[in-house]
């Protein structure tokens, strides 16, 4: 279960848009607010988000636990 809340606040932090960070993955912006709806992005996406976010717990945020 991701945990959008806090993804959304770390792409904040990072000064971007969650569109910006749908065009780094490589998707349309649809598409990206589509799957933070869904809570579910593929392991390149992730890891792509991981890099560009200079995400420290990625555990935290991508495979957090209810």
């Amino acid at each position: 279960m991701i945990r959008t809340d806090e993804l959304r606040g770390i792409i904040a932090k990072n000064g971007l848009s969650q569109s910006d960070i749908a065009s780094v993955i490589g998707i349309t912006p649809k598409t990206f607010y589509e799957k933070m709806k869904n809570g579910v992005f593929g392991s390149n996406e992730i890891q792509i988000m991981i890099d560009e976010l200079h995400i420290e717990d990625p555990m935290a945020i991508f495979f957090a636990s209810r």
